[in-house]
């Protein structure tokens, strides 16, 4: 295979469905791409039913275009990540890895296309987030969840609205932002720079009010993040954390524990939203996002400094919180249940706890007259 079979290929895989995210090529297996959630094999002239190692290794080197850096990092460390654009037709964020002894590949469609918070239907807070000044925001959740797409919507309303400088460290660029009333400089790893660490200390030399790094992966980053965002700048990042809550540990368990009475009061201090979101199926097909949110308010910051306790986790903050903006997955999913956006069984199925969901549950259904019980003609026992 050849540059010009891997660009007809891909091509065929971007059409062959509608909302196509991710495009698979794995050993034994057809061509497959991502639709709604769902793997789903492409039909290619000629067939490739079953792919063998050759085939995919053909394919990633391609994909790879001869680049020294990719390939010891492929070789040394069992993975690599890259970007690749397929002219007049989309952009690619490429993640290639050893499997038994074999490479298989996962490319990410990019969207062309800016987000803004009306069009993917955001909660308010993410208005709020865009009109901070200062401090870090957490956007996280799992690989696919859409931290990106949310983060790339808060610095369009960013673009839209003030004069400042915004410095983006990516691995890839996803988004390509134009300059409106702020001035973009997007740097991608690999070719702009080589670290996150490294582009991070270069990017507080470079006068941005605000600083996207794609990822906190490591304590350096973390620490030179909060001396970033005690220092005036919005430091927006992503983790992988499973809710809003858990993103505070994640972070405090990067350092010793003779530093962690420090770190929580820098932490208390800098944290301004911490969004984890989740991606759920919804009622005649796709997906719908859901939220769980946590702001910046007094018993926020007590929570992150002590730590959470009995009748003061994260979670009953957020619940006691909704004014505020904050909410967790589990009222979100409520929210999403009552609009018909999704199932029962999916609004239980993402819960964070149960009995919560299905007692708010029984409430919408109290409202529409509906039945909240499978159980019926229930009768007195009575005695002879």
């Amino acid at each position: 295979m050849r540059k010009p079979e891997i660009d007809h290929i891909l091509t065929r895989m971007l059409d062959a469905y509608g909302s196509v995210s991710d495009l698979n090529v794995t050993v034994g297996k057809p061509f497959q791409v991502e639709s709604a959630g769902q793997l789903v094999p492409v039909d290619i002239d000629p067939p490739f039913e079953e792919l063998t190692p050759f085939q995919t290794e053909i394919f990633a080197l391609n994909l790879i275009n001869r680049d020294r850096r990719l390939t010891d990092t492929l070789i040394r460390e069992g993975s690599c990540d890259s970007s690749y654009e397929l002219p007049g037709k989309s952009r690619f964020r490429v993640n290639i890895f050893a499997q038994r002894g074999k490479y298989s590949i996962v490319l990410r469609k990019l969207e062309t296309k800016i987000p803004t918070l009306q069009d993917l239907g955001l909660p308010e807070a993410f208005s709020h987030m865009a009109t901070e000044k200062n401090g870090i925001i957490f956007v996280t959740g799992s690989t696919g969840s859409g931290k990106s797409t949310s983060l790339a919507a808060v610095l369009n309303e960013i673009n839209e609205k003030q004069a400042v400088h915004v410095v983006t460290l990516e691995d890839p660029v996803e988004y390509s932002h134009p300059h409106k009333k702020a001035t973009f400089n997007q740097r991608e790893m690999g070719n702009d720079f080589d670290t996150f660490i490294n582009g991070l200390r270069a990017a507080l030399r470079q006068g941005p009010k605000v600083i996207l790094i794609g990822e906190m992966r490591d304590r350096e980053t973390v620490e030179i993040g909060l001396s970033a965002a005690e220092t005036g700048h919005l430091v927006v990042s992503t983790l992988h954390t499973v809710n809003a809550g858990q993103s505070i540990d994640r972070v405090v368990g990067m350092f010793s524990i003779e530093e962690e009475k420090q770190i929580r009061i820098r932490l208390a201090g800098t944290i301004r939203w911490i969004v984890c979101q989740r991606l759920l199926p919804k009622v005649g097909g796709g997906r719908v996002a859901a939220f769980d949110i946590l702001g910046n308010n007094l018993r926020s910051r007590e929570g992150i400094l002590n730590g959470e306790s009995e009748g003061k986790t994260f979670y009953d903050i957020q619940e006691a919180s909704k004014a505020f903006g904050m909410t967790t997955f589990d009222s979100y999913n409520i929210e999403l249940y009552e609009k018909g956006l999704i199932t029962e069984e999916t609004a239980l199925a993402y819960s964070s706890r149960k009995a919560v969901v299905g007692r708010g549950i029984d409430t919408v259904k109290s409202k529409r007259g509906e039945t909240t019980t499978d159980i019926d003609n229930l009768e007195m026992a009575t005695g002879d």
